[in-house]
């Protein structure tokens, strides 16, 4: 991992961390990088972002890096994520950008790029990248005058052309369902309604009034709380709950319970390897992926590959296995067929189908993938240690006692996270209150240990 970049672009507190002068560099030496390869006269960076506050800022400053390469930018607004993969591929743009910090709370912002072919970058291009903004390298050709880009905004068709898209990923009509959706105060506010509607089912919608600072606040798929109660109250057959950039997607059934990504990508999984369309009957998780997800597909003939943590380490091992669907529990699902990268709006319309197409209620569907009580506690660490944690004695010595009471029957798992300053203690187990209580006391040990340094 660089200097800027993380496991998913550059991210940071808008404004402190993540700066004007910062997304300016990111623009300029990032559509230098990406383009100066380019065989078009004219290069073409498609930008999007999501609807934080911080957004305007950092977009102008992010355009003109840009135009400052001679690169052209198309300014598409609020879109989801995945919507500026596919758009970049579309219009045969030579790379697209979008501002967003996914499911982080309003004050965090990120910026990400993808390549022409809609892929993330890969660590070389980033590191690339970084070198200039270090001044290690230095760009040999500055463009002045008519080779100046220009900034092409209000882009019409790109909502529809998303939107479009996303209808023709159904796998039959979904009329006679009625659907609760939460779309987190986030970019998928305008399209997932449309596509939804558009195919029949009879929607309700909660957290669809973005205001620049209520995004993913007590909504969204890291709140599911909120639209567990809003399937109740509106007799709902599933709720679907996008995060902010809407390239991840949680579930709830008609009773408020969770359906969560590792469920989705099992259900998609088997309704795939039933109709011939698995691809080596192999599904790609990451070593986050519950053990019950991983002991129910082997009953259905399925095996579950894990990497680790991270989309883009999911990705590289579906191109790498010629896998067509992959993703993690928290709902980031990559269906190949459609998208090169999650898309939670695609994963929310799959759903939706195998569901309308099964004939069952939710709550019967899922009972397909049994998951392992599971639990995960996040501790706050400074960034320094994240990746030392097992080097502190009495960490290690709690860690290995954990280890050793759950092998068979369950599994710990100490990893620190690729965009917070945040250590994850996850433990699965047979009994609830025992797992919770071994995290819970793993977390007061990484804490001590923490307030020693």
């Amino acid at each position: 991992m660089g200097k800027f970049f993380g496991t998913d672009g550059v991210r940071g507190v808008a404004g402190v961390e993540l700066t004007a002068e910062l997304s300016f560099k990111l623009g300029k030496f990032g559509a230098y990088v990406l383009t100066k390869h380019s065989k078009n006269k004219k290069t073409k960076i498609l930008v999007g972002r999501d609807t934080r506050i911080s957004g305007d800022m950092l977009e102008s400053a992010l355009v003109a890096g840009i135009l400052s390469t001679g690169a052209d930018a198309y300014i598409v607004g609020e879109i989801p994520t995945p919507a500026i993969a596919y758009l970049t591929r579309k219009y045969e743009a030579d790379a697209g950008v979008v501002i967003s910090a996914s499911h982080n709370s309003f004050e965090y912002n990120g910026i990400k790029f993808f390549n022409g072919e809609g892929f993330k970058l890969s660590d070389e291009i980033e590191n690339e990248i970084e070198s200039y903004i270090l001044g290690e390298s230095i760009i040999d050709d500055i463009p002045s005058g008519e080779r100046l880009g220009k900034a092409i905004r209000n882009i019409e068709n790109a909502e529809s052309d998303y939107v479009d898209f996303a209808v023709g990923c159904a796998l039959s009509p979904l009329d006679g369902l009625k659907v609760a959706a939460d779309c987190a105060n986030g970019a998928a506010f305008k399209v997932a309604p449309q596509a939804l509607r558009r195919l029949g089912v009879d929607l309700s919608v909660c957290s669809n009034n973005p205001d620049g600072i209520n995004i993913n606040n007590a909504c969204g798929s890291t709140h599911i709380e909120k639209l567990m109660k809003f399937v109740k109250d509106t007799g709902a057959d599933v709720g679907l709950a996008f995060d902010g950039d809407a390239d991840r997607l949680i579930a709830v059934d008609e009773n408020g319970d969770l359906v969560d990504g590792d469920v989705i990508m099992g259900l998609v999984a088997i309704y795939l390897k039933e109709h011939g369309k698995l691809a080596g009957d192999r599904l790609i998780g990451t070593v986050m992926s519950n053990l019950g997800l991983i002991q129910s597909c082997k009953k259905h003939g399925i095996e579950v590959v894990q990497t680790k943590v991270g989309d883009r380490y999911v990705l590289e091992k579906m191109l790498e296995t010629g896998a067509v669907i992959g993703g993690e529990q928290s709902g980031h699902i990559i269906l190949f067929e459609h998208n090169s990268t999650g898309d939670g709006l695609v994963s929310a319309i799959t759903l939706l189908s195998v569901l309308k197409m099964s004939g069952k209620k939710l709550s019967e569907l899922a009972k397909e993938i049994t998951i392992l009580p599971q639990v995960l506690v996040n501790v706050k660490v400074k960034n320094e240690y994240k990746e030392r944690l097992q080097d502190i004695s009495e960490i290690a010595e709690a860690a290995k006692k954990i280890e050793e009471k759950y092998k068979g029957t369950g599994r710990l798992l100490l990893r620190p996270s690729g965009t917070e300053p945040l250590v994850r203690i996850m433990i699965e187990g047979e009994k609830m209150e025992e797992i919770k209580k071994d995290a819970e006391m793993l977390a007061s040990v990484v804490e001590q240990a923490m307030s020693r340094l």
